[in-house]
């Protein structure tokens, strides 16, 4: 997968989500915003009724992202050309309370200038679809946001943009009709990359630089009636919901410059 990085996707994403966008041609793009870069675009006949593409998957599994590593090794400048290399680098099988889970970890490696710039893993699981709708979560009294958190207004609307701006159709982030009756979930479900965004957002609000390794693990699901909360200091960054119940863990690390 190979193009020329514009600067269109960086200043949707900056507009999206209200932060500050850097001089992409000086400094390259922030941690994870390469997400919105290389993407694949499957025909529309190549996508299954949950709204994935059919091929690598299995009719009638559930994918959910786990989490993943992210390592920058030099700065990802727009206008210049780029190539995304992506291979399996393991699969595993497990048992679940539910049922048959199938863990993948896929490697991503952007190369621009003839240097690689990001390497990834992403950790992805497959479960078996649920049987019934499930129930809503008891839910604890409401958490006031504290001077050091960013309080994220999860609306449908924004999690139709976000879904748009990375070509993610999968139905469970902008379909409520088909994530409450068809796969059961109590509303909306927040994208795991755009918690582990945002979490990545916190820290750079910190000055973060330089090369930097980002290691996040997405806990529990997120549903849009339960807000996003994030905050990141000196030991890592997380998101909650309104509530106080964490759904996402990160660290972000610097090794050199």
């Amino acid at each position: 997968m190979k193009e020329i990085l514009q600067s269109g996707p960086a200043e949707a994403l900056a507009s999206l989500l209200d932060v500050e966008l850097p001089d992409l041609d000086r400094d390259g793009l922030p941690l994870l915003w390469h997400w919105f870069y290389l993407l694949d675009r499957p025909a529309q006949a190549d996508l299954g009724p949950d709204g994935h593409p059919l091929q690598g998957t299995e009719p009638g599994r559930r994918r959910m992202w786990a989490g993943g590593r992210v390592r920058t090794l030099g700065p990802l400048r727009c206008g210049l050309p780029a190539e995304r290399k992506t291979e399996v680098l393991s699969t595993q099988e497990k048992q679940g309370r539910t049922g048959r889970l199938t863990f993948v970890v896929t490697g991503h490696k952007i190369v621009q200038g003839g240097e690689v710039v990001v390497e990834e893993e992403q950790d992805i699981v497959y479960r078996d679809a649920a049987s019934g709708q499930a129930d809503a979560p008891v839910e604890a009294p409401e958490v006031p946001v504290a001077d050091d958190e960013w309080a994220i207004d999860v609306s449908p609307t924004l999690l139709f943009r976000f879904s748009a701006l990375t070509y993610n159709a999968h139905r469970i982030h902008y379909d409520r009709d088909y994530a409450r009756d068809v796969e059961g979930y109590p509303g909306l479900l927040t994208h795991g990359p755009l918690q582990a965004l945002a979490m990545a957002e916190a820290a750079r609000r910190r000055g973060s630089g330089g090369r930097r390794a980002f290691d996040y693990r997405l806990v529990s699901p997120l549903f849009d009636h339960q807000g996003m909360i994030v905050r990141a200091d000196d030991t890592g960054t997380a998101v909650r919901d309104r509530h106080g119940r964490r759904t996402a863990t990160g660290t972000v690390r610097s090794f050199g410059r």
